[in-house]
């Protein structure tokens, strides 16, 4: 029977706006083992310019519909096997578009324990079922006397009645269109109400605005569905699902409606009506309330985990790609208090030079042996920029900073703060003991912080990503689904980037495509062994390193000032020749081309295709050579804190700052202003227009002026706005709000020592409280209005 589903490829193409040939074309090259980077960059030609976000979405989509059609074989074949498999039960199960419904369709088939209707099927009774739904004119009770079996138990007419209901309850409950509309119309209607547990409410303190919630199922964003899961999790919440009273209390029940329609039936007072009646309504409260209730409740959560994740990755996107300060002599500070100020200074291309240990502030107070020491080491090791961790005593740490680059203006040293979330868990890994095996962990975290301020992201791909923390509720989803996106994230960031071959470590090496861990540490080892790399070539004598692997790294690792001028560029080795033939043209060496803007600007990409290499490729060749090896980042900046706001009480309403953004949720984002504590500019504030999402007006890294609205000393919080000529009477309420992964009543640790867990540990995380409620209803309002236009 020929299968009245559409391919996986024409399936794909309409999703990803694109032709079948082009889906094609990238599932025989992700086949092959060709990586999304390598594909997108140098395979455009073979499909059609496809993007890495498509082919991202390509190939999360074919894993999904293979997985599909898997199972599909698995369904038929079991059915097949337990001769049921009808012609029209084929087709629907051909046609199937979603796991779910091929698994409504399999419901009635599936191998189960044995059911109250199972057995009353063993009694005999399923003919009396079968008759008193076709003909209910009979009278039940009359009709049951002919049904009476001893050896089964059914001694009297309620016995057998009672097992013809279970048997027509779960006819009914496992039809698979009757559970696609009750799905449907629930998911539309139905509401998400949460309570708070009995004699729960001082320990669910942080859960106080969803003591008493209810709110539309299918419009829950998905923070706040995060957060009532959350509660349920931890014992303090009764989460449920439930109609509005109005439907609820309706009669007939609406859903037990539904069930009677399905079944073709109806209340005309007949002799066996009010038996099946009250089947319908057991079919409902018994069979089908619970598992809707799971099902759907399960469902908002995937949708909520899957929007969750989609936030963290955009967010990670934003931090990989933070513009690097350039690779220069550095000095990274840990601040701290008791236990002083760690300092440790590496050279332009990140190597530890020194570490030493400061105490400017209390109890100590050595704030002038302290200027000294840091003095010395920045002029003996010529420290240009200077790193400062924003964790505890980050602005008193700033300060200090402040004074030294007052007391030595000739080394026009530049001082910023860096963010050092998840430099302890790097510290305490087996790869920072590796690299640094003599070194106190206090110190690695110093370098960690200075590395990071040099480029970012060959810093941070040393982190596990769910430990940088930019993300909303990163430990309540699918831990699976994180990894291979932020794995995803980070291999896309890197390969735009691409990495020195002869600096780059392992960790960073194993982001690039085609490689991995192992190969990673196979280069670097030939590289401390024979010395650097003098051209792409060379790589093929790395053990395990073949042509395959060769063909899909070789472009985005750079040799630079290598044996052949392409070698520090993008352009692949497959392609030089397109290259020495442009050259070869016009009589020039690729020396010679390459920087020529103007040259390269009066050129016609389409003199230089060939069978091979197309349009596409050669426009690429041509803006490598214009800009070889150019950074795709952003140049950099840091944000410039206000002299004498250090603590939560310097800030007052009204006062402008400038300030970093250091997360983006999906009501809002929150901004490091330099007082210990990220105030949070709720999405309704975030623009002087109507802002769905926040990513589109702000990312983690940028640096932003923002007017302090509310300052909420008790729960240290801080309100924002970036509406700067907004008053802050008019924002009062406006919310300053916690951020997640932090207490509500506690200042910003974000490292691992600072908080009193042990590195790696995940980070308490809370939803919005406080006087949140109500700038979610605002927002909401909003978005109603603005649809409403």
């Amino acid at each position: 029977m020929p299968n009245p589903r559409p391919s996986i490829e024409v399936i794909i193409a309409g999703e990803v706006q694109c032709r079948e040939a082009q889906v094609r074309a990238a599932v025989a090259l992700l086949d092959e083992g060709a990586t999304v980077p390598f594909i997108a960059r140098y395979r455009k030609e073979v499909t059609g310019g496809l993007d890495d976000t498509q082919l991202r979405t390509l190939d999360e989509r074919l894993r999904y519909l293979r997985e599909l059609e898997e199972r599909r074989a698995a369904i038929l074949k079991s059915i097949a096997d337990q001769e049921k498999l009808t012609p029209e039960l084929e087709t629907e199960i051909l046609a199937a578009d979603s796991k779910t419904r091929l698994e409504d369709l399999y419901l009635p088939y599936r191998p189960k324990r044995r059911t109250k209707a199972q057995i009353a099927r063993e009694a005999g009774l399923e003919p009396l079922a079968e008759a008193l739904l076709a003909d209910p004119t009979l009278d039940p009770q009359a009709t049951a006397q002919h049904y009476l079996n001893p050896e089964h138990k059914i001694g009297s007419t309620s016995d057998a009645l009672d097992g013809a209901k279970q048997i027509l309850m779960e006819g009914f409950a496992e039809d698979a269109d009757l559970l696609t509309r009750l799905r449907t119309w629930l998911w539309e209607h139905a509401v998400i109400r949460s309570r708070v547990g009995e004699g729960k409410a001082e320990e669910a303190s942080k859960f106080r605005d969803y003591f008493d919630h209810a709110e539309p199922l299918a419009r829950t964003p998905s923070h706040r569905a995060l957060a009532l899961f959350r509660g349920r999790k931890e014992g303090v919440l009764r989460v449920t699902m439930a109609l509005p009273d109005e439907l609820e209390n309706a009669r007939p029940h609406p859903c037990e409606a539904m069930i009677a329609n399905c079944i073709r039936w109806s209340h005309q007072r007949r002799a066996a009506d009010d038996w099946l009646q009250e089947t319908v309504r057991w079919t409902w409260r018994v069979k089908l309330a619970v598992h809707m209730e799971n099902e759907l409740l399960g469902r908002l959560r995937e949708l909520a985990e899957a929007d969750a994740i989609a936030v963290f990755a955009r967010n990670l996107k934003a931090l990989l790609m933070a513009p690097p300060a350039g690779m220069r002599a550095t000095m990274g500070l840990d601040p701290g208090l008791r236990t002083g100020v760690k300092a440790a200074v590496v050279d332009h291309t990140g190597k530890l030079l020194a570490h030493a240990t400061v105490f400017p502030h209390a109890p100590q107070k050595r704030w002038d042996a302290s200027l000294a020491e840091l003095g010395r080491l920045c002029q003996q090791h010529g420290v240009e920029l200077i790193a400062i961790g924003n964790g505890t005593a980050s602005r008193e740490t700033d300060r200090l900073v402040g004074e030294l680059l007052r007391k030595l203006p000739a080394l026009r040293m530049q001082k910023v703060m860096v963010n050092e979330s998840g430099a302890s868990v790097y510290s305490a890994s087996e790869l920072a003991a590796r690299e640094f095996p003599e070194l106190d962990v206090s110190y690695r975290g110093a370098v960690s912080i200075a590395r990071r301020l040099q480029d970012p992201l060959a810093e941070l791909v040393k982190i596990d990503p769910g430990s940088i923390g930019v993300g909303q509720y990163q430990h309540d989803v699918s831990q699976v689904q994180l990894a291979r996106s932020l794995d995803a994230v980070v291999e896309d960031c890197v390969n735009a980037v691409g990495v020195d071959v002869n600096t780059a470590s392992a960790p960073l090496l194993a982001r690039i495509a085609g490689l991995n861990g192992a190969l990673a540490n196979n280069i670097v080892a030939y590289r401390e062994e024979h010395g650097a790399f003098g051209s792409r070539k060379a790589l093929l004598k790395v053990p395990r390193l073949g042509e395959k692997t060769f063909e899909q790294a070789a472009g985005f690792l750079r040799i630079m000032r290598g044996q052949h001028p392409l070698d520090g560029s993008a352009v692949h080795p497959e392609a030089y020749g397109v290259a020495e033939r442009i050259a070869a043209t016009h009589g020039r060496r690729i020396e010679d081309l390459i920087g020529d803007a103007d040259f390269m600007r009066r050129l016609n990409p389409s003199d230089y295709t060939c069978e091979r290499f197309g349009l596409p490729t050669v426009k690429d060749i041509l803006g490598e050579l214009e800009k070889p090896g150019r950074d795709p980042r952003p140049e950099f900046r840091a944000a410039e804190f206000r002299e004498g706001v250090e603590e939560l009480k310097d800030l007052k309403p009204g006062m402008i700052l400038e300030g970093t953004v250091t997360n983006v949720t999906n009501f809002g984002a929150f901004v490091d202003v330099g007082v210990h504590q990220d105030g949070l500019v709720h999405i309704s504030a975030l623009a002087d227009r109507f802002v769905r999402d926040p990513h589109e007006v702000v990312s983690p890294g940028d640096i932003v002026r923002v007017k302090v609205l509310e300052v909420d000393l008790a729960r240290k919080r801080i309100a924002l706005t970036r509406r700067l000529d907004e008053s802050a009477a008019a924002g009062v309420g406006r919310g300053a709000g916690n951020r997640d992964g932090q207490r509500p009543d506690a200042p910003r640790k974000d490292r691992v020592r600072d908080s009193g867990r042990r590195a790696g540990q995940p980070k308490p995380e809370t939803p919005p409280s406080g006087g949140m409620a109500a700038l979610f209803a605002e927002a909401r309002d909003a978005a109603r209005r603005k649809r409403g236009r």
